[in-house]
């Protein structure tokens, strides 16, 4: 078995730095991958919603989402709301052009009030774009799919995470974390990185 180099082996594998949307892959069901989310979301007119707690997984299959999307090739435009973000950040009159075909992806999408929500879908079905969102709860808009975790798949994370390092973290830290964290795996992971830190 391959020793990971010092400076591997001077990390931690569950730094924030690896756990960002876009830096893991997100860990598709055996025998799906994003071409088939891709052709499921334009069989829907391109309108859906990804919709999952905290921490599932949302906004990494977002990630894996937008290259595919633009392969089609459908012009992206990528929106992302934080905590109280009320109002689109931009002005969709201007970013969604009449004359492309696109899409309009939003994560975090529950963050706007009922008449942003509402004006953006207008401004969508108006401009003849998609709109792909990512809520916690459904939003009036086809479900594309739910990111609910298990443990198996918090296993296979974590197992992802630390390939080319120490092993510290066991199944059955995971186990009692992702119990103590009600499944939210973000959480879970960022326990474990208090925990590699003190066992390493």
């Amino acid at each position: 078995m391959n020793q990971p180099s010092r400076s591997v082996a001077a990390e931690n594998p569950f730094s924030a730095s690896r756990l960002r949307p876009g830096a893991m892959p997100y860990l598709f069901a055996e025998g799906e991958d994003a071409r088939q989310f891709v052709e499921r979301l334009r069989d829907l007119g391109w309108w859906a919603a990804i919709v999952g707690p905290h921490g599932s997984g949302k906004s990494a299959l977002l990630a894996a989402l937008v290259p595919q999307i633009e392969k089609v090739p459908r012009q992206v435009v990528l929106v992302e709301l934080h905590d109280g973000q009320r109002r689109m950040p931009l002005d969709l009159a201007r970013e969604l052009p009449g004359d492309t075909a696109g899409v309009l992806v939003v994560d975090g999408f529950e963050q706007l009030g009922f008449f942003s929500r509402f004006r953006v879908k207008r401004i969508c079905r108006r401009r003849r774009w998609g709109l792909l969102v990512t809520a916690h709860e459904p939003v009036g808009l086809a479900p594309l799919c739910r990111t609910d975790v298990d443990l198996d798949v918090a296993q296979r994370i974590v197992q992802r995470l630390q390939r080319g390092y120490p092993p510290l973290v066991t199944a059955e830290d995971v186990a009692e974390r992702f119990s103590r964290q009600a499944g939210n795996v973000r959480e879970v992971l960022f326990d474990l990185y208090d925990l590699y830190e003190r066992r390493r």
